[in-house]
């Protein structure tokens, strides 16, 4: 049985606005959505999970641009399989690449730490 989500629900499972939903929908970045009898937008799991890989590209850094290029891509089928491939391995770089820098800062901040705890601790010690 397939499910059908209602706009709050996504918004609810997603994190993602109703504003951002329709903005998306809007600009192609997501597919357009189901609507009942009434009009009323009904979302599918296929949809939440297009919902939640433009999420993920778009918490990369990947511009909308490309977002929507990638959905075309999508939407042709299988034989644009190597040029999304190719589109995914290269943000998979550069994610690799911000967690090596994020990596690199966070021992940074430890180390500051670990000397700010090591003079706290010496003057605890004081008389």
């Amino acid at each position: 049985m397939l499910m059908a989500y209602t706009m709050k629900e996504v918004v609810n499972k997603t994190g993602i606005t109703a504003y951002t939903l329709r903005f998306y929908e809007k600009e192609g970045v997501l597919p357009a959505v189901d609507r009942d009898v009434n009009g009323v937008r009904k979302f599918s799991d296929h949809y939440v999970d297009c919902v939640e890989m433009v999420q993920a590209l778009r918490s990369t850094g990947l511009p909308l641009a490309e977002i929507k290029q990638y959905v075309e891509l999508y939407k042709s089928g299988d034989r644009t399989l190597p040029l999304r491939k190719t589109m995914l391995a290269n943000q998979k770089s550069k994610v690799e690449e911000q967690i090596v820098r994020l990596m690199k800062t966070l021992e940074k901040l430890n180390y500051k730490l670990a000397l700010i705890d090591a003079q706290e601790n010496k003057f605890e010690r004081l008389p």
